[in-house]
């Protein structure tokens, strides 16, 4: 049986009030109490079988996580279809705020992207099947479970994704270091939009950057002209929040 792995205590709470199919949970011996209380007693009233083991099996089933003594066995995550994500804004009655992500590997970026899609309220992520992070343990304990509640639907082609997010109305935004506009204060955000956010060393694909509707930058004053993946979208994702509230 497929199975996957969730660990630490954010994102195993998260897993749990969000009705993420969860068949064990793991708690090391040496856990602290604190940390550990909650998710026995959600996991308890869940029907959810706990086992009590040395902190030695957790890190050997989640080499190099800092998992805090706590891990679950999980149901496959359960990526969602492009439609999915254009209904999160519907059901809302929103303007779509969606993410595309060319290629980024990194899942330490992935998950702190869907950390912050979730405060910023973006409607979902999307990402290419090749050459990009999944949604494992790593991105689910960066994201502080967000993983969970974030729609994530992974497609064959980005690039026909974006055609069909056009038709519905989407206006597509790339980020690039070499564009002429910058991301604040330009007034696209406040409708529909689809921002890319480019792999972490060579930035959007060719064919990615010219099927966009307009591209912008950060404005950069020191020695260093780029950011962090994770980063430069956070800081675009909150102009996309920040216009959409100015603009009521």
């Amino acid at each position: 049986m497929e199975e996957e792995w969730i660990a630490g205590k954010h994102s195993v709470t998260e897993a749990l009030r969000s009705g993420r199919t969860i068949n064990k949970i793991w708690i090391a011996d040496t856990a602290q109490k604190h940390l550990t209380q909650p998710i026995i007693a959600e996991a308890k009233k869940q029907g959810i079988v706990i086992q009590h083991v040395d902190k030695r099996k957790l890190d050997q089933t989640v080499p190099g996580i800092q998992h805090q003594g706590v891990v679950a066995q999980a149901a496959p995550y359960a990526y969602a279809e492009v439609e999915d994500i254009l209904e999160a804004a519907r059901s809302k009655n929103e303007h779509p705020f969606i993410l595309l992500l060319d290629e980024i590997e990194d899942p330490h970026n992935l998950g702190s992207i869907l950390r912050t899609a979730d405060c910023t309220g973006a409607h979902g992520v999307i990402v290419p099947k090749r050459r990009s992070a999944s949604v494992t343990a790593t991105v689910s304990k960066t994201s502080a479970g967000a993983a969970e509640y974030v729609p994530v639907a992974r497609v064959s082609n980005l690039a026909q994704t974006i055609d069909r997010l056009k038709e519905e109305g989407v206006w597509v935004v790339g980020t690039d270091v070499t564009a002429r506009e910058a991301v604040f204060g330009n007034g696209v955000f406040t409708g529909p939009v689809a921002l890319v956010i480019g792999n972490e060393n060579k930035g959007m694909g060719r064919l990615i950057r010219e099927k966009c509707d307009v591209l912008v930058k950060l404005p950069m004053q020191g020695q260093i002209n780029s950011l962090n993946a994770s980063v430069a979208a956070g800081v675009v994702m909150y102009e996309v929040l920040r216009s959409r509230q100015a603009q009521g």
